[in-house]
Protein backbone atom coordinates (compact mmCIF):
# COMPACT_ATOMS: atom_id res chain seq x y z
CA UNK A 1 0.00 0.00 0.00
CA UNK A 2 1.24 3.32 -1.18
CA UNK A 3 1.00 5.75 1.63
CA UNK A 4 2.64 8.80 0.14
CA UNK A 5 -0.64 10.73 -0.31
CA UNK A 6 -2.16 9.87 3.02
CA UNK A 7 -2.76 12.26 6.19
CA UNK A 8 -0.63 11.03 9.07
CA UNK A 9 -3.60 10.92 11.21
CA UNK A 10 -4.77 8.13 8.62
CA UNK A 11 -1.80 6.25 8.76
CA UNK A 12 -1.31 6.13 12.55
CA UNK A 13 -5.72 4.65 12.54
CA UNK A 14 -4.40 2.01 10.01
CA UNK A 15 -1.14 1.25 11.70
CA UNK A 16 -3.81 0.73 14.71
CA UNK A 17 -6.06 -1.13 13.15
CA UNK A 18 -3.21 -3.71 12.07
CA UNK A 19 -2.07 -3.96 15.12
CA UNK A 20 -5.01 -4.69 16.99
CA UNK A 21 -5.59 -7.64 14.17
CA UNK A 22 -2.02 -8.79 14.72
CA UNK A 23 -3.14 -9.22 18.03
CA UNK A 24 -5.99 -11.28 17.53
CA UNK A 25 -4.97 -13.60 14.78
CA UNK A 26 -2.28 -14.39 17.39
CA UNK A 27 -4.73 -14.89 20.09
CA UNK A 28 -3.87 -12.91 22.86
CA UNK A 29 -5.73 -10.56 24.77
CA UNK A 30 -5.00 -6.79 25.81
CA UNK A 31 -3.77 -8.04 29.40
CA UNK A 32 -1.62 -10.75 28.28
CA UNK A 33 0.43 -8.34 25.45
CA UNK A 34 0.46 -5.72 28.11
CA UNK A 35 1.83 -8.04 30.74
CA UNK A 36 4.34 -9.58 28.58
CA UNK A 37 5.24 -5.73 27.19
CA UNK A 38 5.37 -4.59 30.39
CA UNK A 39 2.84 -2.05 30.26
CA UNK A 40 -0.90 -1.36 31.13
CA UNK A 41 -4.06 -2.81 29.66
CA UNK A 42 -4.93 1.35 29.16
CA UNK A 43 -1.37 1.80 27.72
CA UNK A 44 -2.00 -0.60 24.63
CA UNK A 45 -5.59 -0.34 24.49
CA UNK A 46 -4.83 3.66 24.15
CA UNK A 47 -2.00 2.78 21.20
CA UNK A 48 -4.65 0.76 19.65
CA UNK A 49 -6.88 3.34 19.62
CA UNK A 50 -4.69 6.07 17.82
CA UNK A 51 -3.88 7.84 21.39
CA UNK A 52 -0.37 9.41 22.46
CA UNK A 53 1.78 6.54 23.72
CA UNK A 54 5.74 6.69 23.90
CA UNK A 55 7.58 5.21 20.91
CA UNK A 56 9.52 2.83 23.66
CA UNK A 57 5.61 1.18 24.49
CA UNK A 58 5.45 0.90 20.54
CA UNK A 59 8.50 -1.18 20.34
CA UNK A 60 7.78 -3.24 23.43
CA UNK A 61 4.64 -4.36 21.96
CA UNK A 62 6.05 -4.81 18.36
CA UNK A 63 8.63 -7.48 20.41
CA UNK A 64 5.53 -9.19 22.25
CA UNK A 65 4.10 -9.60 19.18
CA UNK A 66 7.53 -11.02 17.17
CA UNK A 67 7.01 -7.79 14.82
CA UNK A 68 10.55 -6.50 15.51
CA UNK A 69 11.99 -7.00 11.75
CA UNK A 70 9.71 -4.40 10.82
CA UNK A 71 10.79 -1.76 12.69
CA UNK A 72 14.90 -2.44 11.31
CA UNK A 73 13.67 -1.16 8.04
CA UNK A 74 12.43 2.28 9.10
CA UNK A 75 14.64 5.14 9.40
CA UNK A 76 17.43 3.08 7.19
CA UNK A 77 19.96 5.35 5.42
CA UNK A 78 18.85 5.35 1.30
CA UNK A 79 22.08 4.60 -0.46
CA UNK A 80 21.98 3.87 -3.53
CA UNK A 81 26.10 4.30 -4.62
CA UNK A 82 29.08 4.32 -2.65
CA UNK A 83 29.02 8.32 -2.56
CA UNK A 84 25.66 8.16 -0.87
CA UNK A 85 27.13 5.79 1.54
CA UNK A 86 30.53 7.49 2.35
CA UNK A 87 28.21 10.77 2.43
CA UNK A 88 26.11 9.01 5.38
CA UNK A 89 28.87 7.67 7.14
CA UNK A 90 30.13 11.20 7.56
CA UNK A 91 27.34 12.56 8.46
CA UNK A 92 26.86 10.28 11.44
CA UNK A 93 29.79 11.49 13.14
CA UNK A 94 29.37 14.65 15.64
CA UNK A 95 30.11 18.02 14.97
CA UNK A 96 30.24 21.23 16.16
CA UNK A 97 28.68 24.54 14.39
CA UNK A 98 30.99 27.07 14.66
CA UNK A 99 30.23 30.49 16.80
CA UNK A 100 30.10 33.38 14.76
CA UNK A 101 31.75 36.06 16.45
Amino acid sequence: MDLIFTKPSEIVELLCQRLRKERLAQKMSQADVAARAGVSVNTLSNLENGQNTSFETLVRIAMVLGRVKELEALFQPKVDSLDDLMRYEASAKRQRIRKKL
